[in-house]
């Protein structure tokens, strides 16, 4: 009774503004008894598009009786849901069509997001398809009443109006009826008010009195279901876990592929996800703060493995299975290449020479490092990349056997923060580290001199990528997206990388 009530108001304040009338539809749902249980303050406000309802309203019961949690669902099209999200309370919008949550998105409305399934659009016609409608002029006809959904509305609409405008018939369409929503379209078929109509695939196979027909020209371009956390929640993190819940390939997704939805290949289901992430030890002081503050909006555990990357590869190769890798560099990431999906650049981090403060022994250059009476830390060759590539380094300038003959190396380590540490101590004169070591602790400008070596090998590239045996891929995929967003980069700019995000395909651009 409350949704054909908030339904029939949507529709006759057509003249008024759309988001007034979702904000009534929400007062109206309280005063109507749709939120709460005993504690109303845990219940989370989700706007829905309405040709998704069916399999939405069944996971969020179904998320209620395992979880106590309420949500409350607002059904409308996706175009007056997004025009209310400025101004209606709330914590979670799912669209039928990703290019509403990417303008959500743009206009600060919405953060994280998760795809949930796919759609298509084409005819709605009643059983058996009496009129015989197989093509896409068939709209043209004069014998035909025919329903579409309000492009300004609806996502169906929308997308409606670019194919037909596409294809040089939208002004040529003569609607019996225009709908704010696709649901209320299926309705008019159904009782006979329209010989046709324009929606989507999935919301036809609710209906036992209609059939679908694929039309080329709406079946080139499917429509992602997107679901998504709305900045303004108050309570993100719940918001968060029922979206996960709600993508989850053994939770919410086998109730919409029992609805008719061709869903995506989603996380698997933990009310609190464990994540193994192993990462080079010189990425720490770029990520570990961002490490926390997911884990505590998202409510996951993530367990960090810093170290050479050598000694990771090993690990690696020896059975252990992180479900992501932030690699030194793309020599390390080659190595165990099979085990992971694409890889992304992120950052590169040049290496340097790193000395006592004054620099007492006059090291200037690769050459001053055969010096006599000079102790040198290098890292080690065979267990981190930095090690690997500071002996390539010194092998292309043809200087690595002089050095090692010279007797000058005193110790190598795994990481460049331990190196870092020993000349800090005195132990050694000099050291090739990152210049993310050597920026690691603030007091570095006071304690030491960084002597840089201008050399294009002097620079390892960083990249990161997903296990392709992970139980949770979107979740590391939003892991990625907050480790490079704009405070991502901040973190990584402060501790001395260089931003390659992007570089690659700006390349390709501007080619």
């Amino acid at each position: 009774m409350l949704y054909l009530i908030k339904n029939s108001f949507l529709y006759l304040v057509q003249p008024f503004t759309r988001a007034a009338a979702v904000l009534l539809s929400v007062f109206l749902l309280g005063a109507c008894g749709g939120g709460g249980g005993k504690d109303k303050t845990k219940a989370l406000v989700m706007f829905c598009a309405a040709g998704i309802k069916t399999p939405v309203a069944e996971v969020a019961k179904k998320y209620e009786e395992e979880y106590g949690v309420k949500v409350q669902l607002q059904y409308g099209g996706s175009g007056t849901l997004l025009s209310s999200l400025e101004i209606a309370p709330g914590d979670i919008y799912l669209a039928a069509d990703s290019s509403y949550t990417d303008i959500a998105k743009g206009k600060k409305l919405l953060e994280e997001t998760m795809p949930v399934a796919f759609m298509r659009a084409g005819f709605g016609v009643p059983k058996g398809n009496p009129k015989g409608l197989s093509k896409l002029a068939d709209l043209t006809r004069k014998d035909l009443k025919i329903g579409i959904a309000n492009p300004d509305a609806a996502s169906v609409g929308k997308f409606t109006k670019k194919v037909l405008s596409k294809h040089g018939i939208w002004k040529d369409v003569k609607p019996t009826v225009l709908l704010p929503t696709v649901n209320e379209l299926a309705n008019a078929l159904k009782l006979g008010t329209v010989d046709v109509v324009i929606c989507w695939d999935a919301l036809t196979h609710q209906y036992d009195e209609i059939d679908f027909v694929n039309l080329p020209e709406f079946d080139v371009e499917r429509k992602n279901i997107t679901i998504g956390v709305l900045t303004a929640s108050k309570q993100p993190t719940e918001a968060l876990r029922f979206c996960r819940y709600l993508s989850a390939k053994d939770k919410g997704l086998p109730v919409f592929k029992k609805e008719g939805y061709d869903v995506v290949d989603g996380d698997e289901w933990a009310l609190k996800p464990d994540i193994l992430l192993f990462s080079g030890a010189m990425l720490r002081p770029a990520i570990q703060d961002t490490i926390k503050s997911f884990e505590k909006r998202e409510g996951v555990t993530i367990t960090p493995v810093f170290n050479g990357c050598g000694v990771l590869v090993s690990q690696m190769k020896a059975g252990e299975k992180p479900d992501a890798y932030f690699s030194c560099d793309v020599k390390f990431m080659q190595m165990v290449a099979d085990r992971f999906l694409e890889s992304t650049l992120v950052s590169a981090n040049e290496m340097v020479i790193l000395t006592e403060k004054g620099n007492p022994k006059g090291i200037l250059k690769l050459t001053d490092l055969s010096k006599e009476g000079i102790r040198l830390g290098f890292a080690h060759p065979q267990k981190s990349a930095l090690g690997f590539l500071t002996k390539y380094l010194l092998e292309e300038e043809g200087l690595y056997q002089k050095v090692v003959d010279s007797g000058n190396i005193k110790m190598d380590s795994p990481t460049g923060d331990f190196l870092v540490n020993q000349v800090k101590t005195g132990s050694l004169d000099a050291v090739i580290v990152y210049k993310s070591n050597a920026m690691a602790s603030q007091s570095t400008v006071d304690d030491y001199e960084i002597v840089g070596i201008d050399r294009p090998n002097a620079i390892a590239h960083q990249p990161y990528a997903v296990a392709k045996n992970s139980k949770h891929r979107y979740l590391l995929d939003r892991f990625f997206t907050a480790a490079v967003s704009a405070q991502g980069k901040k973190k990584f700019m402060k501790h001395g990388f260089r931003w390659e995000l992007g570089k690659e395909e700006e390349g390709k651009k501007k080619q």
